[in-house]
Order: C-alpha cells, then sequence, then structure tokens
C-alpha cells in the first residue's frame, strides 16, 4: 500500500494531508521533549572515562570531555560540586563521575551534569600523583639545594597535625624524652575535604610569625600525620601543601604515614622522617648526649689549657737558662750610669764657677759713680729732647702772631685756600683763645663757592 507521505509529490505551500491528526512540532519543542525523555530515563549514571579538555572558567563552573576508546561525552561541574572535588582535576586521569544526563537546546547536544567525581581506582590516584610530581620536579621544587640545615638544638619547634590523634602524643612524649622543647601545635584536619587547605594555611601561617612578636616564631616545623592508604594521606599530595612547604623559610621534616608511604610533602620538606616519632628524634638531640659531650669538651678543653701551661712553663725554664746572669747584664749599664754621674758633678761645678765670675763682672758695673754717670748722660739727651720737641709745637708760634686755621665741622687743620673753601666754617685759633668765621671768597683773586654772598675773608 502506497504511503501518502512519500508519494505525495512535495507543494509549494504544506497541506495537511488525510489521515494526519499531528500538527508539525516546532524545533523547540522537540528539544524540549527530548530533554525531558533524556532526564527521565537518565537521571542518575555513573560513567567511568579519561577526562579529556579540562577548562576551568571565570564563573568557577568546569567543562570537561569523558571519553574511553570508541566514545566521547560532554560534561560540566557546577561551581560548587566543582569547589568540592576531592582532587586537583587534570587531563589524562581516568575517573568515576556521578550525575545526570541532560541536553543542551542550543546546540543540539546531551551531556553530562556531574555531581560528584572521584579518581577510578587506586591505579587512576597513583597516576595523578606522578603528573603531579613530575610537574612539580619540573619547576625545581624538588631540587636538594633547596633543602636547608635543620637547626641542631631548636629552642620552639612548630607541629602541623590533628590535635587528637596518637601522632601528637607521640612527638610530645619522644621530645620531652629526648630534650624537652618549646612546642607550637597547629591544629588542622589531616583527613578528608579541606584537610590540604588547612595544612597549607598552617605552615603559611607558622612561617609568617614575627621573629620578635607575642608568640615565638619556630626553629623547625614537624608536618605529621600517622599511616593510611594513599586515599588517606592524599592531602599531603596535593599541590596548595607541596609549595606552601617549599616556599616555608623556616626548615620542615616531613613525617607522613609510615616508613614505606611516600608523599610529595615528602620531596618538597627538606628532611623526610619514616614516621612522627622519627622526626621527633630527628629534630631534637638527646639530652644527656649533649651534656656528656659539654662535659667531655669541657675537661678536653682543661687537659689543653694545662698542658699549654705547662710547656709554657718549660720554655721558660729553658729560656731562663740560656739568659745571662742580672749583673753580666747590667754591668755596663751601671758603669755607664757612673761616669755620667761624676761628668754630670763636674759640669755643675764649672758651671757655678762661670756663674760667679759672670756676677762678679756684673756687680762691678753697677759701682754708684757709673750709674750716676749713666743718670747725667740720660738727663742731658732728655733735655736737648724737649728743647727740640718745643722748637717744633705749633702752639708756640701762636705766641708770637701766627693763627692756626681749623675746619669747625671737623675740626681738622686748614692749610690750603681749597680746604678753607670747601669747609665754610671755620676756627680761627689765636693766642688767647678761638675764634669762629666764615669763608666766603678766597682773597687776591675770583674763586666762587656754591652761592657765595659776600667778596671778603673774615
Amino acid at each position: 500500500m502506497p504511503d501518502p507521505f512519500i508519494d505525495t509529490p512535495a507543494r509549494l505551500v504544506a497541506e495537511q494531508m488525510p489521515g494526519d491528526n499531528a500538527p508539525a512540532m516546532s524545533v523547540s519543542e522537540l528539544s524540549s521533549a527530548l530533554k525531558r525523555m533524556v532526564e527521565g530515563e537518565f537521571g542518575h549514571v555513573r560513567l567511568r572515562g579519561e577526562i579529556s579538555g579540562w577548562k576551568r572558567a571565570a564563573s568557577g563552573h568546569a567543562y570537561l570531555c569523558l571519553k574511553d576508546s570508541d566514545a566521547v561525552i560532554d560534561g560540566v561541574i557546577w561551581r560548587g560540586a566543582a569547589a568540592a572535588l576531592p582532587f586537583a582535576a587534570q587531563d589524562g586521569i581516568e575517573v568515576i563521575a556521578t550525575g545526570k544526563l541532560t541536553t543542551y537546546p542550543g546546540r543540539s547536544k546531551y551531556q553530562i551534569v556531574i555531581e560528584r567525581m572521584e579518581l577510578a581506582g587506586e591505579g587512576a590516584l597513583m597516576a595523578l600523583f606522578e603528573k603531579l610530581k613530575a610537574k612539580l620536579a619540573g619547576e625545581g621544587l624538588f631540587d636538594p639545594g633547596r633543602k636547608k640545615q635543620l637547626p641542631h638544638m631548636p629552642r620552639t619547634i612548630g607541629v602541623v597535625t590533628s590535635p587528637t590523634g596518637a601522632v601528637i602524643r607521640d612527638i610530645l612524649h619522644r621530645l620531652g624524652d629526648r630534650f624537652p622543647s618549646h612546642v607550637l601545635v597547629w591544629p588542622v584536619k589531616v583527613q578528608g575535604e579541606g584537610s590540604a587547605a588547612e595544612v597549607a594555611a598552617a605552615v603559611r601561617g607558622f612561617d609568617a610569625l614575627p621573629a620578635d612578636g607575642p608568640v615565638r616564631r619556630p626553629d623547625l616545623l614537624i608536618v605529621a600525620r600517622g599511616g593510611g592508604s594513599i586515599e588517606d594521606l592524599w592531602a599531603f599530595n596535593e599541590e596548595i601543601v607541596v609549595r606552601a612547604v617549599a616556599d616555608c623559610s623556616i626548615p620542615v621534616i616531613s613525617a607522613v604515614g609510615h616508613e614505606t608511604d611516600t608523599s610529595l610533602c615528602d620531596f618538597a620538606a627538606d628532611l623526610r622522617a619514616p614516621t612522627p616519632t622519627a622526626a621527633a628524634e630527628i629534630a631534637v638531640p638527646v639530652l644527656a648526649d649533649v651534656r656528656h659531650t659539654v662535659a667531655t669538651l669541657a675537661h678536653r678543653t682543661e687537659r689543653c689549657v694545662r698542658r699549654y701551661h705547662e710547656r709554657a712553663g718549660e720554655r721558660l725554664a729553658a729560656l731562663v737558662r740560656v739568659l745571662p746572669r742580672r749583673d753580666a747584664l747590667l754591668g755596663p749599664q751601671r758603669q755607664k750610669m757612673d761616669d755620667l754621674a761624676g761628668r754630670l758633678d763636674r759640669a755643675l761645678e764649672r758651671r757655678v764657677t762661670s756663674a760667679r765670675a759672670q756676677l762678679d763682672r756684673d756687680a762691678g758695673a753697677l759701682r754708684p759713680a757709673v750709674l750716676d754717670q749713666l743718670v747725667a748722660t740720660a738727663r742731658h739727651r732728655f733735655d736737648g729732647a724737649s728743647r727740640l720737641l718745643d722748637s717744633v709745637n705749633p702752639d708756640n708760634l701762636l705766641q708770637r702772631g701766627y693763627v692756626r686755621v681749623g675746619a669747625k665741622a671737623s675740626g681738622k687743620v686748614v692749610t690750603t685756600v681749597a680746604e678753607a673753601q670747601a669747609a665754610g666754617a671755620i676756627t680761627l685759633q689765636f693766642r688767647d683763645g678761638p675764634v669762629d668765621a666764615r669763608v666766603e671768597r678766597a682773597a687776591g683773586k675770583s674763586y666762587t663757592a656754591a652761592k657765595p654772598e659776600q667778596p671778603s675773608l673774615l
């Protein structure tokens, strides 16, 4: 029987065919129907596959693909679920994802909305371990040159561990037995969600303590946890913990798990201890051994000092034997001193005799007749100087009718016509007193001062 939907020729305008009771669906209607069917049939699924194309958006959502050898499916993890992932997801890791299937109508694709994602067994966990180890090693975080020397006797030890487990009790007990020390405990979770962030924050918190702050800054850190499976110890393989330990300026001992357990924290630390108890033994020496060492060194020092004194005494005795006797050593100096003392006496005697003769000569020169002659000579000279002084005294000329002319303002002697005209007001000193006068014009020639009034000299 022919199918009317197939055998009917195509038309320009669609028309409803006879017997057709299903109207045409829109694309949105079909997409919505598919979405309801897929979500209804696959509301809860668990997929095993390898992560590919892992990408974390700025919004916090994560996008990825899960693939196996024959197929691939898109996946999305919303921000809340992505923040709760117990490991750092990356390409190439095999996981088991739990969630629901849905469609994305905008691209006609189906995808899985992942609510929880776990590593697919210890093999996948070890693969993640090796990839992270290779990445961090490539950055140089495990280089031996980065390792710091541990202090021999730390005054303060910081411990990052659980405050309730047996680990902290073992560490404190062993420290108390060997070398009682000041211990600061930063309590953290060592397993489960958020444990890695707490351990990293504790290491960075100890490192940030100031050296002179109210809380004493540790000289040494111990990051410790008891034994367990690789999954139990995984917090100490997280990148955030490894980087915190590698960046710490305080020397760090890693004591995670038992001797056979290995974590990336062990590689980043300055020293790995097989157990937390062993970390306490490495951190401090035995007090009794220290005391014995100090006593031994003190005894050796005492013996060295005694031996030094003995040898010094022997050398001194040997030198004394070869030294000359005191009389032989000081004899020439004594003789020289006696010789100088005799020469000094004779020199003093000659000096006194010479001084006495000089005194006698000077005393003869001081006879009264000699002194009178000297006084008469000095008086004659004085009289001659007085007569000469009187002859050149200008005031004596005033007795003979001369006048001394001086500037009234300055008191200086006037000796020329120009000086008199410049002074204007003058003083004439006569024998019996001064007279003030004013210069109007020089006598005998025309000489004009500033604004002359009378042509006469008063």
